[in-house]
Protein backbone atom coordinates (compact mmCIF):
# COMPACT_ATOMS: atom_id res chain seq x y z
CA UNK A 1 0.00 0.00 0.00
CA UNK A 2 2.68 2.46 0.77
CA UNK A 3 4.81 1.33 -2.34
CA UNK A 4 1.45 2.37 -4.46
CA UNK A 5 1.05 5.56 -2.32
CA UNK A 6 4.73 6.66 -3.11
CA UNK A 7 4.35 5.95 -6.66
CA UNK A 8 1.61 8.26 -6.97
CA UNK A 9 3.12 10.81 -5.34
CA UNK A 10 6.11 10.38 -7.68
CA UNK A 11 3.95 10.37 -10.50
CA UNK A 12 1.88 13.28 -9.47
CA UNK A 13 5.53 15.59 -8.84
CA UNK A 14 6.55 14.19 -12.82
CA UNK A 15 3.02 15.32 -13.85
CA UNK A 16 3.78 18.83 -11.99
CA UNK A 17 7.69 19.32 -12.93
CA UNK A 18 6.54 18.38 -16.59
CA UNK A 19 3.62 20.86 -16.61
CA UNK A 20 5.64 23.74 -14.89
CA UNK A 21 9.01 23.20 -17.59
CA UNK A 22 6.17 23.33 -20.24
CA UNK A 23 4.63 26.60 -18.81
CA UNK A 24 8.37 28.08 -18.37
CA UNK A 25 8.80 27.29 -22.39
CA UNK A 26 7.25 30.38 -23.82
CA UNK A 27 6.07 29.85 -27.47
CA UNK A 28 7.34 33.21 -29.34
CA UNK A 29 4.86 33.79 -32.40
CA UNK A 30 5.68 35.66 -35.52
CA UNK A 31 3.67 36.90 -38.14
CA UNK A 32 3.54 39.44 -41.29
CA UNK A 33 5.14 39.91 -44.36
CA UNK A 34 5.60 37.05 -46.96
CA UNK A 35 8.99 38.86 -47.79
CA UNK A 36 10.36 38.44 -44.32
CA UNK A 37 8.97 34.41 -44.04
CA UNK A 38 12.11 32.08 -45.66
CA UNK A 39 14.21 34.46 -43.64
CA UNK A 40 12.09 34.29 -40.72
CA UNK A 41 11.53 30.44 -40.87
CA UNK A 42 15.25 30.27 -41.19
CA UNK A 43 16.43 32.07 -38.19
CA UNK A 44 13.53 30.42 -36.42
CA UNK A 45 14.73 26.84 -37.47
CA UNK A 46 18.74 27.70 -36.56
CA UNK A 47 17.32 29.31 -33.16
CA UNK A 48 15.68 26.72 -32.28
CA UNK A 49 18.58 23.94 -33.17
CA UNK A 50 20.25 25.90 -30.94
CA UNK A 51 18.26 26.39 -28.17
CA UNK A 52 15.89 22.78 -27.59
CA UNK A 53 13.54 24.61 -25.13
CA UNK A 54 12.46 27.35 -27.77
CA UNK A 55 9.33 27.45 -29.25
CA UNK A 56 8.90 30.09 -32.10
CA UNK A 57 6.17 29.72 -34.78
CA UNK A 58 6.22 32.09 -38.18
CA UNK A 59 3.53 32.32 -40.38
CA UNK A 60 2.89 35.10 -43.28
CA UNK A 61 -0.15 36.75 -44.28
CA UNK A 62 1.33 40.51 -45.65
CA UNK A 63 2.69 42.70 -43.03
CA UNK A 64 -0.46 44.72 -42.63
CA UNK A 65 -1.68 41.36 -41.73
CA UNK A 66 0.68 40.84 -38.73
CA UNK A 67 0.78 44.28 -37.43
CA UNK A 68 -3.67 43.57 -37.39
CA UNK A 69 -2.12 40.84 -35.32
CA UNK A 70 0.15 42.55 -32.73
CA UNK A 71 -2.91 44.69 -32.60
CA UNK A 72 -5.55 42.71 -31.72
CA UNK A 73 -2.63 40.48 -29.40
CA UNK A 74 -2.95 37.55 -31.46
CA UNK A 75 0.97 37.67 -32.79
CA UNK A 76 4.32 38.62 -30.36
CA UNK A 77 6.48 39.80 -33.43
CA UNK A 78 4.75 41.56 -36.30
CA UNK A 79 7.22 41.09 -39.65
CA UNK A 80 7.00 44.09 -41.86
CA UNK A 81 8.40 44.98 -44.49
CA UNK A 82 7.18 48.55 -44.72
CA UNK A 83 7.22 50.74 -41.67
CA UNK A 84 4.50 50.60 -39.23
CA UNK A 85 1.17 53.52 -40.53
CA UNK A 86 0.56 56.67 -38.12
CA UNK A 87 -3.01 54.92 -37.91
CA UNK A 88 -1.52 51.57 -36.84
CA UNK A 89 0.13 52.88 -33.97
CA UNK A 90 -2.58 55.04 -32.64
CA UNK A 91 -4.36 51.78 -32.23
CA UNK A 92 -1.54 50.35 -30.63
CA UNK A 93 -1.91 53.11 -28.39
CA UNK A 94 -5.70 53.21 -27.68
CA UNK A 95 -5.16 49.62 -26.86
CA UNK A 96 -2.20 49.30 -25.00
CA UNK A 97 -1.01 52.77 -24.44
CA UNK A 98 2.27 52.17 -25.92
CA UNK A 99 3.84 53.46 -29.63
CA UNK A 100 5.73 50.00 -30.25
CA UNK A 101 8.75 48.96 -30.63
CA UNK A 102 10.67 49.04 -34.05
CA UNK A 103 13.31 47.01 -35.19
CA UNK A 104 15.34 47.57 -38.85
CA UNK A 105 16.53 43.79 -38.82
CA UNK A 106 17.45 43.47 -42.52
CA UNK A 107 17.57 45.79 -45.80
CA UNK A 108 16.30 44.46 -49.05
CA UNK A 109 16.32 45.74 -52.27
CA UNK A 110 12.92 45.59 -53.91
CA UNK A 111 14.08 43.23 -57.29
CA UNK A 112 12.24 44.23 -60.61
CA UNK A 113 11.66 40.73 -62.13
CA UNK A 114 12.08 39.96 -66.21
CA UNK A 115 11.91 36.95 -68.18
CA UNK A 116 14.55 36.13 -68.53
CA UNK A 117 14.22 36.19 -72.79
CA UNK A 118 13.80 39.85 -72.14
CA UNK A 119 16.11 42.16 -74.04
CA UNK A 120 15.58 45.19 -71.80
CA UNK A 121 18.42 45.51 -69.77
CA UNK A 122 17.55 48.42 -67.36
CA UNK A 123 14.55 50.88 -66.41
CA UNK A 124 14.94 54.23 -64.50
CA UNK A 125 11.89 54.53 -61.41
CA UNK A 126 10.14 56.72 -63.86
CA UNK A 127 9.94 54.05 -66.25
CA UNK A 128 8.61 51.59 -64.12
CA UNK A 129 6.11 54.36 -62.63
CA UNK A 130 4.88 54.77 -66.57
CA UNK A 131 4.35 50.98 -66.95
CA UNK A 132 2.72 50.14 -63.80
CA UNK A 133 0.43 53.18 -64.09
CA UNK A 134 -0.32 52.21 -67.79
CA UNK A 135 1.24 55.47 -69.41
CA UNK A 136 3.69 52.67 -71.81
CA UNK A 137 1.92 49.44 -72.34
CA UNK A 138 4.39 48.07 -74.87
CA UNK A 139 7.84 47.12 -74.60
CA UNK A 140 8.77 48.36 -77.66
CA UNK A 141 8.82 51.90 -76.07
CA UNK A 142 11.32 50.86 -73.94
CA UNK A 143 13.45 49.00 -76.57
CA UNK A 144 12.20 45.49 -75.84
CA UNK A 145 10.06 44.17 -78.54
CA UNK A 146 6.70 45.00 -79.95
CA UNK A 147 4.46 43.03 -77.49
CA UNK A 148 1.70 44.61 -74.78
CA UNK A 149 3.63 44.44 -71.51
CA UNK A 150 1.78 42.13 -68.38
CA UNK A 151 1.90 43.48 -64.85
CA UNK A 152 2.48 41.64 -62.00
CA UNK A 153 2.15 42.90 -58.06
CA UNK A 154 1.27 41.74 -54.80
CA UNK A 155 -2.12 42.33 -53.15
CA UNK A 156 -2.62 45.28 -51.08
CA UNK A 157 -1.84 43.72 -47.68
CA UNK A 158 1.67 43.27 -48.38
CA UNK A 159 4.02 45.83 -47.52
CA UNK A 160 5.88 45.38 -50.49
CA UNK A 161 2.86 46.82 -52.27
CA UNK A 162 2.23 49.63 -50.16
CA UNK A 163 6.12 50.27 -50.30
CA UNK A 164 6.57 50.07 -54.51
CA UNK A 165 3.26 52.08 -54.90
CA UNK A 166 4.73 54.96 -52.50
CA UNK A 167 8.22 55.11 -53.30
CA UNK A 168 8.36 54.07 -57.28
CA UNK A 169 4.54 54.22 -58.37
CA UNK A 170 3.62 56.98 -56.96
CA UNK A 171 0.15 56.63 -57.78
CA UNK A 172 -2.61 54.29 -58.44
CA UNK A 173 -1.63 50.69 -59.75
CA UNK A 174 -3.38 50.24 -63.50
CA UNK A 175 -6.72 48.19 -63.24
CA UNK A 176 -4.45 45.75 -65.37
CA UNK A 177 -1.86 44.73 -62.79
CA UNK A 178 -2.83 41.03 -61.49
CA UNK A 179 -2.42 40.95 -58.01
CA UNK A 180 -0.81 37.39 -56.47
CA UNK A 181 -0.94 36.48 -52.86
CA UNK A 182 2.88 36.24 -52.95
CA UNK A 183 6.32 36.95 -54.15
CA UNK A 184 7.17 33.67 -55.06
CA UNK A 185 3.98 33.53 -57.37
CA UNK A 186 4.95 36.87 -59.06
CA UNK A 187 8.18 35.14 -59.60
CA UNK A 188 6.36 32.31 -60.75
CA UNK A 189 4.35 34.40 -63.09
CA UNK A 190 6.97 36.44 -64.78
CA UNK A 191 8.95 33.05 -64.95
CA UNK A 192 6.10 31.94 -67.22
CA UNK A 193 5.54 34.95 -69.37
CA UNK A 194 7.69 36.45 -72.06
CA UNK A 195 6.17 39.52 -71.77
CA UNK A 196 5.66 39.73 -68.06
CA UNK A 197 7.37 42.28 -65.05
CA UNK A 198 7.33 41.65 -61.76
CA UNK A 199 8.84 43.15 -58.28
CA UNK A 200 9.65 41.97 -54.95
CA UNK A 201 11.99 40.81 -52.45
CA UNK A 202 15.70 39.72 -53.45
CA UNK A 203 15.68 36.34 -51.80
CA UNK A 204 13.12 35.17 -54.26
CA UNK A 205 14.80 36.21 -57.03
CA UNK A 206 15.09 33.05 -58.82
CA UNK A 207 15.27 31.59 -62.51
CA UNK A 208 14.14 35.28 -63.67
CA UNK A 209 16.37 38.29 -64.99
CA UNK A 210 17.05 40.77 -62.73
CA UNK A 211 16.66 44.19 -63.82
CA UNK A 212 19.33 46.80 -63.25
CA UNK A 213 16.91 49.93 -61.89
CA UNK A 214 18.52 54.11 -62.38
CA UNK A 215 17.07 56.64 -60.23
CA UNK A 216 16.86 59.06 -63.40
CA UNK A 217 17.86 59.20 -67.04
CA UNK A 218 21.11 60.87 -65.94
CA UNK A 219 22.04 57.95 -63.47
CA UNK A 220 23.50 54.75 -63.42
CA UNK A 221 21.81 51.76 -62.92
CA UNK A 222 22.73 49.51 -60.30
CA UNK A 223 21.49 45.93 -59.85
CA UNK A 224 20.51 45.31 -56.50
CA UNK A 225 23.35 43.41 -55.09
CA UNK A 226 25.14 43.49 -51.47
CA UNK A 227 27.65 46.34 -52.39
CA UNK A 228 24.65 48.72 -53.69
CA UNK A 229 22.08 48.08 -51.11
CA UNK A 230 24.71 48.65 -48.20
CA UNK A 231 25.32 51.73 -49.79
CA UNK A 232 22.20 52.84 -50.82
CA UNK A 233 22.89 53.06 -54.43
CA UNK A 234 20.06 50.74 -55.62
CA UNK A 235 17.15 53.04 -55.85
CA UNK A 236 14.69 50.76 -54.52
CA UNK A 237 16.47 50.20 -51.37
CA UNK A 238 14.37 49.20 -47.95
CA UNK A 239 14.64 47.85 -44.47
CA UNK A 240 12.73 45.01 -43.50
CA UNK A 241 11.28 45.59 -39.30
CA UNK A 242 10.01 43.54 -36.49
CA UNK A 243 7.52 45.38 -34.73
CA UNK A 244 6.57 44.42 -30.87
CA UNK A 245 4.17 46.43 -28.57
CA UNK A 246 6.68 46.63 -25.98
CA UNK A 247 10.54 46.28 -25.21
CA UNK A 248 11.77 42.70 -25.72
CA UNK A 249 11.96 40.99 -22.91
CA UNK A 250 13.09 37.32 -21.32
CA UNK A 251 12.48 34.32 -24.20
CA UNK A 252 11.86 36.65 -26.63
CA UNK A 253 14.55 39.38 -26.08
CA UNK A 254 17.05 36.43 -26.38
CA UNK A 255 15.91 36.08 -30.09
CA UNK A 256 15.54 39.14 -31.31
CA UNK A 257 19.23 40.02 -30.00
CA UNK A 258 20.21 36.55 -31.32
CA UNK A 259 18.95 37.66 -34.82
CA UNK A 260 20.77 41.37 -34.57
CA UNK A 261 24.21 39.21 -33.79
CA UNK A 262 26.36 38.62 -36.36
CA UNK A 263 25.44 35.23 -36.38
CA UNK A 264 21.14 36.16 -37.28
CA UNK A 265 22.76 38.76 -39.64
CA UNK A 266 24.44 35.59 -41.39
CA UNK A 267 21.61 34.04 -41.72
CA UNK A 268 20.05 37.22 -43.32
CA UNK A 269 23.06 37.14 -46.21
CA UNK A 270 22.41 33.10 -46.65
CA UNK A 271 19.03 34.13 -47.84
CA UNK A 272 19.73 36.40 -50.07
CA UNK A 273 18.78 39.64 -48.20
CA UNK A 274 21.40 42.17 -46.96
CA UNK A 275 22.42 42.60 -42.97
CA UNK A 276 21.98 46.04 -40.75
CA UNK A 277 24.97 47.52 -39.79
Amino acid sequence: MKKQKMSFIIALAVIFFTGAAFMLQKKITIKGSDTMVILAQRWAEIYMKQHPDASIQVTGGGSGVGIAALINGTTDIANSSRPIKKSEIEKLKSRYNTLGVEIPCAKDGITVYLHESNPVAELSVKQLSDIYTAKVTNWKELGGPDAKITLYGRENSSGTYVYFKEAVVKADYAASCQTLPGTAAVVNAVKKDKYGIGYGGAAYAEGVKHCMVKKDDKSPAYLPTTENVAKNMYPITRYLYMYMRNRPTGDTKKFVDWVLSPEGQKVVSGVGYFPVK
